[in-house]
């Protein structure tokens, strides 16, 4: 079924109870009119026990793309666990961003009213491109200018947030937006920059082969878009940190 599924068809919850997990948790999306793109986080459409059954099925049907590939999972001692090892690496590991909650973060009052810049960095990230799910591997940095009333979090939370937010298969330029905006309505900052550098193994793996570029892309929001002088000097300082 796809994304148009009819919110109608079933009376009650024991209706529901016949479907596989992720039709469940589908046919949840589709009657909250709620979005499931690739980078989208589902967590709270999924009940307790459902990321398990989800584990299997993704394991059956990882298996039958394997037979579709001709592996003899039966004989090949390589590859007889690799359908479980995929099913539990995408659930709970790469694409876990997409099943989880958004991890806790503790906020502390701006009580000595600072307001330089701060800059947090070479955090490491891990993420998937969505259109061959190749592995993104590179580092963030973040800017950020405070004033009397943000909210600021904890050094290691920022590496959390990051991890969160690119532990999902999508594009660069989206998951530094959406790490943009989770940090803005967090911390509320005069200020924040935030740049991205990553390897694309899509390009290392496959079509060009390419192993030498790499992709830099940045969001710049409030007094950095503003303030030459500002970007100017983080940028600067990034430099040395590279």
């Amino acid at each position: 079924m796809g994304s148009e599924l009819p919110t109608s068809i079933f009376r009650s919850e024991e209706d529901l109870s016949q479907l596989a997990a992720s039709e469940r948790i589908r046919y949840r999306l589709v009657g909250a009119q709620c979005r499931f793109h690739a980078n989208d986080n589902i967590a709270a459409f999924i009940e307790e026990g459902e990321i398990d059954e989800l584990r299997a099925e993704v394991e059956a049907k990882m298996q039958e793309v394997l037979r579709a590939l001709v592996i003899d999972t039966d004989s090949d001692h390589n590859t007889k666990q690799t359908a479980r090892r995929v099913a539990k690496m995408f659930l709970t590991e790469v694409f876990r961003g997409r099943y989880v909650p958004m991890p806790s973060v503790t906020e502390f009052p701006n009580a000595s009213r600072l307001n330089e810049l701060m800059i947090v960095g070479p955090i490491k990230v891990r993420s998937a491109c969505s259109h061959h799910l190749c592995p993104i591997m590179g580092k963030v940095w973040i800017g950020i200018l405070p004033n009397e009333h943000s909210n600021l979090i904890g050094l290691s939370k920022y590496a959390r947030i990051c991890e969160w937010i690119m532990s999902r298969p999508q594009i660069q330029e989206e998951a530094v937006t959406m790490l943009a905006n989770e940090l803005q309505d967090r911390v509320q900052p005069d200020g924040l920059a935030i740049v991205m550098e990553a390897d694309h193994f899509c390009m290392h793996w496959r079509g060009v082969k390419d192993d030498e570029s790499m992709m830099t892309n940045s969001v710049m929001r409030g007094a950095f878009l503003k303030n030459a002088n500002l970007r100017r000097e983080f940028l600067s300082l990034l430099s040395k940190k590279v």
